[in-house]
């Protein structure tokens, strides 16, 4: 007895697993690159919080008026605490936290 092959079907299951595992890993990193967006965008908005407001210069026509130590920003043990702070209330993922502290000792 002769036994029938089917090289067609073969070659159709074996490209359509393919098809369907690129489509999978497409979709997964497309997805990874979305939550890498809005990680960035939630960094930057928190470096944009904890930044100092810029100070506005005089009128040209009066004379400045005698200048202050100039305030130090928050120092970094505080801006941690608050990262911290964040991290716990479930604000911050521990992925951007990570990427947060890193940032802040890094610069």
């Amino acid at each position: 007895m002769f036994r029938r092959r089917r090289p067609l079907l073969r070659a159709a299951a074996v490209g359509g697993g393919a098809y369907l595992a690129g489509k999978h890993m497409a979709r997964a990193s497309d997805q990874q690159a979305a939550d890498e967006a809005t990680q960035d965008d939630r960094i930057s908005q928190l470096e944009q919080q904890q930044a100092p407001p810029p100070q506005q210069a005089p009128p040209p026509q009066q004379a400045p008026p005698p200048q202050a130590a100039p305030a130090a920003g928050p120092s970094m043990a505080d801006q941690l605490q608050q990262l911290a702070a964040l991290h716990q209330q479930g604000v911050l993922t521990d992925d951007e936290f990570a990427a947060a502290k890193a940032k802040l000792l890094g610069s």
